[in-house]
Order: C-alpha cells, then structure tokens, then sequence
C-alpha cells in the first residue's frame, strides 16, 4: 500500500515493492522511471496489455543478460495498482504469476478506495476530528 501521508498514486499490492526492491539498481531505476511516467499521467515506454489473461491490467517490461523482470499494474480510480512483480526467463508468464496477479485484481477491485484527492480530504477532515475531541 502507499505510506501514510504520501503525495503517490501508487499502492503496492502484497509483496511487490518488497520484490522489486531485490532487483538489480539499473532494472529498478527502469522502472521507476515508468511508475513516474504513469504518475504524470504519461505512457510508459515499454508497457503491453496483458489481455483476455487479465483485461485492464498491463505489464511494464526489463531485461538483463540473466531474467526478464515484469511489473503488473492496473490504472483505476486515479490509482496506479502494483498487483505484481516477478522475473521469468521463457515467454510464457507462468500460471502462478497470472494466479497472484488475479488474485490481487479482485481484492482492489473489491476494496472501491477513495481516488487519491478524496482520500487525501478524508484524512485531512479526520484529523480535524481528532483535534476537536
């Protein structure tokens, strides 16, 4: 999820950001540039569907000489939803991986947050609750 009091759209799902924080310094940077592009409302540059698999998600892609490394994510609400990360080393994205990311799909989808202005207003008008008591 996004920390407290952060000003990202982004909301990490399971053990994503842990995943990707294993990765190597290049890769991460990659794809930090990415998450920043769709932050600003830009197209990444190496991003695809992943199709009827799961409709609405897509996947940014990275490579080195050892693995492929894929992030899925899911644009709702105003959010940016990191539902996975994993490496693979064929073509073929395993069933477990399309499994998890599923998984996770139906749990955000199934949550309904605030978009990310509302919830910010939300916080804001709590905390003013709590002064007063």
């Amino acid at each position: 999820m996004t920390s407290k009091g952060s000003k990202s759209r982004i909301k990490w799902e399971g053990d994503s950001n842990k995943v990707i924080r294993t990765w190597p310094a290049d890769v991460r940077q990659n794809f930090g540039g990415e998450l920043q592009r769709l932050e600003g409302r830009e197209e990444p540059l190496d991003s695809k569907p992943m199709g009827r698999t799961l409709p609405g998600v897509r996947e940014l892609r990275d490579e080195d000489k050892d693995s492929w490394y894929r992030l899925l994510y899911f644009l709702h609400g105003g959010w940016i939803y990191v539902l996975h990360c994993f490496t693979k080393t064929t073509n073929r994205t395993s069933l477990g991986d399309i499994a998890v990311a599923k998984q996770r799909l139906s749990e955000v989808k199934r949550r309904a947050d605030y978009p990310p202005s509302r919830e910010k207003k939300e916080d804001e008008e709590t905390k003013g609750e709590k002064r007063i008591r």
